[in-house]
Formats: structure tokens, sequence, C-alpha cells
């Protein structure tokens, strides 16, 4: 409490707390939503499995327009980004330094999931356990990493792409969205390789938005001078403007979803004609414009909260870990089913029956008692990783470093799409491909000895 108390009172006065509690909201929505829907049951030999209750409670379909919060963390992460580009910069620091320090809150407590994961799977294999069954419980465990895939992207991205915002401002996103249109035309009509694209570019256009929020927050609090000459390129955030966002998203979202051909569902929901979130479709993008107006309308009275020291220390506390929380969330529920099913007390109500609702409560807290004994082992992995980082920022490094940098980063990316596209039964002895953990494990070295000083001679 101490500490809290202490970095509570050292936070700059210009620094958009709500940012801050918009991240920590997000990831345990996530976290409550994946737990939420999860249905457990039973295969043929009597073993437990699991599923998203999706499929079978279509009436649930119009709540994840609440649920579906990725947009907000690629909003949060776009404002988070630029913010940390700017003042990098101002330090003397350049884009080397910056990815470098940025990696090191991001990679760390990535490595030790999947490291943990490996052993576990491992010792399962030398045990016995046969390598299908190995590979379909990691990879329900590594499933958050599908996220990682393009924020990691993102961030490795910000650079050239705040440069682009610095120049063109908003028609960026906008060039984004069309490339998420003509994506969608291929998933609708053929060919669908036009969708491919769409993974990366949909969240990097809500990714661009949060640039141009970072903008209006600067030019609000005198954060940075001039006009748009500088480079810098505002978002409307007057309440107008807010309630322009929140009611064309939401009319947008209607049209789409009522009318269009889009699902409702902003999740996964096996056999709908296309998945709104895998890639971003321009129904996620509308949903994501009425999330920012909704942002934007709630940001006031969010901010005078925010101002107290109680609630803000326990911001603070929440993202010290929130990536430990987010990375091990399904190992929880996996680690629960287990001891559960070890102790012959595992529930397997149906999705939607009186007895799955009630079985909510009691899930989620139990879930959350687990998960809080994970975050207590590995959550100092990623606070010594963001004290890391933070000494790391405004670095200079020579340029050839630069090459080896992005080589680290799209190691890790390839590692974990690989990991991401891997049937779920292969036959894993690591539950893992071996391909991917290679790739990661070579990334995350390589970034890890540049952090250290590694090659400095460049």
């Amino acid at each position: 409490m101490r500490r809290l108390r202490q970095l509570a009172e050292r936070t700059p006065a210009g620094r958009e707390r709500y940012v801050d509690l918009l991240r920590a909201v997000a990831i345990c929505m996530v976290v409550a939503g994946h737990w939420g829907v999860t249905v457990i049951g039973r295969d043929a030999a009597g073993r437990p499995t699991g599923h998203s209750a999706l499929g079978d409670l279509p009436w649930a379909y119009p709540l994840t327009w609440v649920g579906q919060v990725l947009p907000v963390f690629f909003l949060v992460g776009g404002f988070a980004n630029a913010a940390s580009l700017t003042a990098n910069r101002a330090r003397g620091g350049d884009a080397t330094g910056w990815l470098l320090a940025r990696s090191a809150r991001l990679v760390p407590p990535t490595t030790v999931l999947l490291l943990v994961l490996a052993a576990g799977a491992g010792g399962a294999y030398l045990w016995g356990a046969g390598e299908a069954r190995i590979r379909t419980v990691v990879w329900f465990a590594t499933i958050p990493l599908w996220f990682l895939v393009p924020y990691l992207a993102a961030v490795a991205l910000t650079p050239p792409m705040h440069a682009l915002h610095r120049r063109f401002g908003l028609a960026v996103p906008v060039a984004l969205v069309g490339v998420v249109a003509l994506g969608d035309v291929g998933r609708l009509a053929g060919p669908a390789p036009l969708a491919y694209g769409s993974y990366l570019t949909g969240w990097l256009a809500v990714h661009q938005a949060g640039f141009a929020w970072y903008d209006a927050h600067a030019a609000a609090d005198g954060l940075r001078g001039g006009g748009a000459a500088d480079g810098r390129h505002p978002l409307p955030t007057s309440r107008p403007a807010a309630v322009a966002l929140l009611a064309g998203g939401l009319g947008a979202l209607l049209l789409l979803t009522a009318v269009g051909p889009y699902p409702v569902a902003m999740l996964h929901v096996p056999g709908e004609r296309l998945d709104n979130a895998s890639p971003p479709s321009l129904a996620l993008l509308a949903l994501a414009t009425a999330q920012l107006g909704l942002i934007l309308l709630l940001r006031g009275p969010a901010e005078w909260w925010l101002r107290r020291p109680g609630p803000w220390q326990a911001v603070i506390a929440v993202n010290s870990v929130v990536l430990t929380a987010f990375l091990w969330h399904l190992t929880a529920a996996l680690l629960l089913v287990g001891a559960l099913d070890a102790l012959g007390r595992l529930p397997t109500p149906a999705a939607g029956t009186a007895a799955w609702l009630a079985w909510r409560v009691p899930w989620l807290l139990l879930l959350a008692v687990v998960l809080a004994g994970l975050v207590a082992v590995f959550g100092p992995v990623e606070a010594r990783a963001g004290r890391r980082r933070r000494a790391g920022e405004g670095a200079r490094h020579r340029p050839a470093r630069a090459g080896l940098v992005v080589a680290g980063y799209a190691a890790v990316i390839a590692g974990l799409l690989v990991n991401t596209v891997a049937p779920k039964t292969a036959p894993e002895p690591l539950g893992l491909p071996a391909p991917a953990l290679v790739a990661y494990l070579a990334g995350a070295g390589l970034l890890r000895g540049l952090r250290s000083g590694w090659g400095s001679r460049g």
C-alpha cells in the first residue's frame, strides 16, 4: 500500500488517468467475459471439455456489443504509445530505444507463460499423457495470445504509423477502414484472401484513432505547441462530437447487422457467415466508433473520480499486473476444472439452463481466487519489467541495431502466430508447435539481449 501511495503521489499532472482506467476495465471485462461464457462438459471418455456458450444463446448476441472491448484496448494502446513515443523523443531517444523499452513490458510476462506451459506439457508427456490431449489443453491456455499478435505488430509499427499520422492525420484510419471494407467484400462475395489484410489494418485503424485522441489531450493540456503544421491532428472531443460518434457508430452498426449482411454477435460464434472480430469487420469498427463516443462522454466524470487517492491507487495496482492477469486467466480456468474434477465436484450443467446460470457466481468467484494466486506468483515479473521499461526510455541506439530490434519483434510475432493457427489437436509433446516455440524464444532472447546491451557495437 505504501508503494501504491508513492506511485500515486508521483503521478505527473498531465497524465491522462482515464486511459489507465479504460485499460484496466477492458482487460477485466475480457477476463470476466471469457469465464462467464464458458461451458464445461465431458467427452465420450468422461474427460472435461469446454466451449463457449454463445452458440447456444442467441439471445445474448446483442450483449456482445458491450462485452467486445478489444477495440477499447487498441484505442488506449494508440493513445499510450503516442504519448510514450512523443515523450521518448522529447528526452532525446529514438524509435529503436523506444521499441526496446516497450518490449520490456510485453515480452517477459509472455515468455514466462510459454515456458511454464511448455514445462508442464513436457512433464505430462513423460507421465504418459497423449500428445493431442496435451496440445488441446495448452491451446486453450494460450487463446489469449492471439490478441498479442496484432497488438505487438501495432507496437512495432508505431514509429512509422505515428509519422504517417503527423503527416496525414485522420486520413490514415479512413484509408485503413477502406482496406477493411475491401476485405469484407472478399469474405462475403469472394475472393476470401482479400480479408487477410484486415487482421492488421482493422486494429491499426483503431490504434490510429488513439493517436488523434492523444493529440487532443496534448493540445488541451498545453503539452505541445503549434497547430496542424507541427504534425498535430487532434480528434474532436467536444460533447457534440462525442454524441455524433456514439450515435453514428450505433446507427451504422444497426444498419450493418439488421439490414446488412453482418452477424449481430461481435464475438466468435461457430456457424455464423463471418466472424466480426477475426478479422475486424466494418461492423466491429462501427462498434469501435460508438465506444469512442461513449468514452469521450464519460471522460469528465471519470477524471474527477480518479483524482481521489483510493480509486487511482486501485487503477495503478491493476495496471501493474494487467497483462499477467490477461495471460493467465484461462490457465486459471484449466486449473480449477482439473481440481474440481479430481475431487469429483465438477458441475457440468448445459448452457443457458437455470443450473448453469446459478453456477456463474461461484464459478467466477473461484476463478478469481485461482487467478489471484497466479498473479501473486507471476505478477512481479510484469512489475519489474515495467520499471525496466521506464528506465530504458530516452536512450539512443546505433542505427544498425534497428534491424535487430525489428527482427526480434518479427520472430516473437511469428512464434505467437504459428501457435495461434496450429490445430488444437496436433500431436505436440510440449503443447506448443516446435517452430513456434523456437521462433518466439529466439526473438524474445534477441530483444532481451539488446536491452541488456548485447551488440552495442552495432
